[in-house]
């Protein structure tokens, strides 16, 4: 009985979720490795292992330490976009693990051994899971620009710098005018390379105001709508951005005892809908489970105009309080005269106050129920709606 108790209790799609978070547990395990590792042999000065150490390049083997941290980093942002589910997080964990297996195998440290062991497990692991993260990194036209921007500039003032190199002091390489590039632009400026003619110094100032728009252009497009999107998840919202991407939809005004089948329903057919309800209590699980929510009273016309109520479809009404839907239904009929309103009734008698209110169909759930189930067991219905609602599992 116990044994039975806990099958029926594991999810039907146990594989997926064990196989997924496998994937994510192995890639941030191994990001903090190569954090750990890195920083532990950061003051390496030669790799001083194997046959193969000699043709190792010397600038790579005393790198080895502060790039193995730096990947260790890239990893937890990749491990992250593997717990969203992200594709782009597959591929940038797949290119940095075969990354991070060579930078453990050049700290040449006994700490650094677990890191290439991991590093090479986890590679079949994500394999076998690619199917699992498929959804895709949507970024709007202004973060495009913006990433657009930060790189342009960054690649104006490295290989404007050095072009010019002749007229600074300090800039001999490539590497030199990116690092002078970076600093300028960020404003850190360290004044180990300064410009020696009048030529330099404009186009030095014109990297610093560049680089200072760009940066601050990038981090309010890139990084702005991330956190205000964290905090809008947290408190149940739904950014201006996401209403905006609504058309075509259903929306559900209210939520009850009667709603959570609709919502289930909506969501195994595809069909983009829109939750609006000022119950607290049920806005968090309804965002955790990536269902479009927003946090506000759905009689009110100015929420309802949020929700792009005018590019709506059809609207469902079916929560326990017949009051409270009449008075949604009533304010979405004056906002849409011509669009579909299905409500639920769970008192016969208010049937025809829904309809007053706007409703062009109102279903009494427990007519509909009774109907239903003596046409079942007289044999009369065998239509698969019925099935559907007797089925069991």
């Amino acid at each position: 009985m116990v044994g039975e108790r806990v099958t029926e209790q594991v999810p039907e799609n146990w594989r997926w979720i064990v196989t997924t978070r496998a994937a994510v547990v192995l890639a941030l395990v191994v990001a903090l490795l190569s954090v750990a590792t890195g920083i532990l042999r950061i003051d390496q000065e030669a790799a001083d292992f194997g046959p193969i150490a000699p043709h190792v390049p010397l600038a790579v083997q005393e790198a080895v330490g502060f790039t193995g941290a730096l990947t260790g980093f890239l990893m937890v942002a990749s491990a992250l976009a593997l717990r969203r589910g992200l594709r782009v997080g597959w591929w940038a964990t797949l290119l940095l693990l075969p990354l991070t297996a060579i930078q453990g195998l050049l700290q040449a440290s006994q700490y650094s051994l677990p890191l290439v062991v991991l590093s090479l497990v986890s590679m079949p692991t994500l394999l076998l899971t690619y199917k699992r993260f498929d959804r895709s990194l949507s970024l709007t036209t202004t973060q495009l620009a913006a990433g657009g921007a930060l790189v342009g500039v960054q690649a104006y003032g490295t290989f404007g710098a050095y072009a010019l190199r002749d007229d600074f002091d300090g800039i001999e390489h490539l590497l030199d005018a990116f690092y002078f590039t970076l600093i300028t632009s960020s404003t850190v400026g360290y004044g180990d390379i300064g410009p020696e003619t009048a030529e330099a110094q404009l186009f030095t100032m014109s990297v610093v105001v560049l680089g200072v728009a760009s940066f601050g252009i990038a981090i309010g497009a890139l990084v702005g709508p991330a956190i205000q999107d964290r905090i809008s998840k947290t408190l149940g919202m739904m950014t201006d951005s996401e209403l905006e991407l609504l058309d075509d939809h259903v929306l559900v005004l209210g939520y009850g005892d009667l709603t959570e089948p609709i919502v289930t329903e909506l969501d195994a057919t595809g069909e983009q809908f829109l939750i609006v309800t000022e119950n607290e209590s049920v806005t968090g699980s309804l965002t955790d489970r990536d269902i479009r929510v927003l946090d506000a009273n759905p009689s009110d016309e100015e929420p309802l105009q949020r929700a792009k109520i005018e590019d709506a479809r059809a609207i469902l009404v079916a929560t326990n309080d017949d009051a409270r839907d009449a008075l949604a239904v009533l304010t979405a009929r004056e906002l849409r005269p011509d669009i579909r309103i299905v409500a639920a009734a769970t008192d016969r008698e208010n049937t025809p106050k829904l309809e007053r209110a706007g409703a062009d169909d109102v279903i009494n759930l427990t007519e509909l129920g009774g109907h239903l189930l003596v046409r079942s067991a007289l044999g009369s219905d065998e239509s698969p709606v019925v099935s559907r609602l007797l089925e069991t599992e």
